[in-house]
């Protein structure tokens, strides 16, 4: 049976929504995983739990119990109509760069060839 092993995880933080604004706040943090998992396989892994712990998608940006998105897998790059790798709103959001930069400051964007480090600097 393949695993999901946590072996970081960055400070859980209070952020605005993005989106659809007149909604309570989010909490946020970001884990780092190792799995044997492929990338497709891992986002059913998540969408399972998500369901599993109730979330419904009725709207898009809208309220929800649990939101499990891959931001990067490895260094792979991944262009899929269900699937993209990095997470294609990474560079957008700068409480998830500041996770990122707490857990994996040195971490090369696949794409941008900058690190975590210097992508929350830039934001």
């Amino acid at each position: 049976m393949l695993e999901i092993r946590f072996a970081k995880k960055s400070t859980l933080i209070e952020t605005q929504p993005v989106g659809k604004l007149d909604q309570p706040d989010f909490l946020n943090c970001v884990i780092q995983i190792e799995t044997e998992f492929e990338a497709e396989d891992l986002l059913k892994e998540l969408q399972k739990i998500e369901l599993e712990m109730g979330r419904v998608r009725i709207e898009k940006w809208g309220p929800r119990i649990i939101d499990l998105d891959i931001l990067f897998f490895d260094n792979q790059i991944i262009n899929l109509p269900h699937l993209t790798i990095p997470h294609k709103e990474i560079l957008n959001r700068k409480f998830v760069l500041h996770s990122l930069n707490e857990i994996a400051p040195k971490f090369i964007h696949p794409i941008k060839n900058k690190a975590m480090k210097k992508l929350y600097e830039e934001c």
